[in-house]
């Protein structure tokens, strides 16, 4: 649910998000939250990608992102996550979700037979102002397929949301060849273990 105007809702726990993909993540702990659109502008932090230390792009986002909602919830716990997708190369590139079917198949052309990383960031923002934050990685080398198995699977399953243009979740995990990382939820936007430290650690979690 969305929350209209300023709301107080103390000691709740709001995700500063509207994808239904880290909402049904989220959902999973069996703990109560809200959903709030952030008022963050990402695309604006494009030029502080920095392909050495990308881990800093993400966490930037993520605190945006919490940090943008705090006049709204000035007396919650909000919680903001960011992904971003890197290209291996010399330098590496930076990947952004493709919003329509042609820049999907173009997207997932650049990343046949490539590695590419996956980083994400989850930023807590605390009622008393305190910030807490981690960052999961994960490594995906793509098979070298085909612009017709690319465009197939894109006609399919539509992925113009989603970082990569592919998912995990349904037949994109064909399209892979190997994953490296310490969480699988963390492909999928919100990784779980992650979240759970945070919130556990901020005594949020039963």
């Amino acid at each position: 649910m969305t929350e209209p105007g300023r709301a107080r809702h103390h000691g709740s726990l709001v995700l500063a998000s509207t994808s239904p993909y880290r909402r049904e993540l989220l959902a999973r702990l069996d703990v109560p939250f809200l959903t709030a659109a952030p008022a963050f502008d990402e695309r604006q932090y494009d030029e502080r990608f920095d392909p050495q230390h990308p881990e800093r792009l993400a966490l930037r986002l993520a605190r945006g992102k919490a940090e943008s909602l705090r006049d709204r919830f000035p007396d919650a716990w909000i919680m903001g996550a960011d992904q971003i997708a890197v290209l291996d190369g010399n330098p590496p590139s930076l990947l952004h979700k493709p919003g329509n079917p042609t820049a999907a198949v173009e997207q997932l052309m650049q990343l046949a037979g490539q590695v590419h990383r996956l980083i994400t960031a989850i930023a807590l923002l605390h009622p008393n102002g305190l910030l807490t934050q981690e960052v999961d990685a994960q490594r995906i080398a793509m098979r070298a397929y085909s612009r017709a198995e690319a465009r197939a699977y894109v006609n399919r399953y539509a992925p113009v949301d989603c970082v990569g243009s592919y998912r995990v979740e349904d037949g994109g995990i064909r399209l892979i060849e190997t994953i490296e990382g310490r969480d699988y939820t963390g492909i999928i936007g919100l990784p779980l273990l992650a979240v759970c430290r945070l919130l556990r650690a901020a005594g949020q979690l039963p």
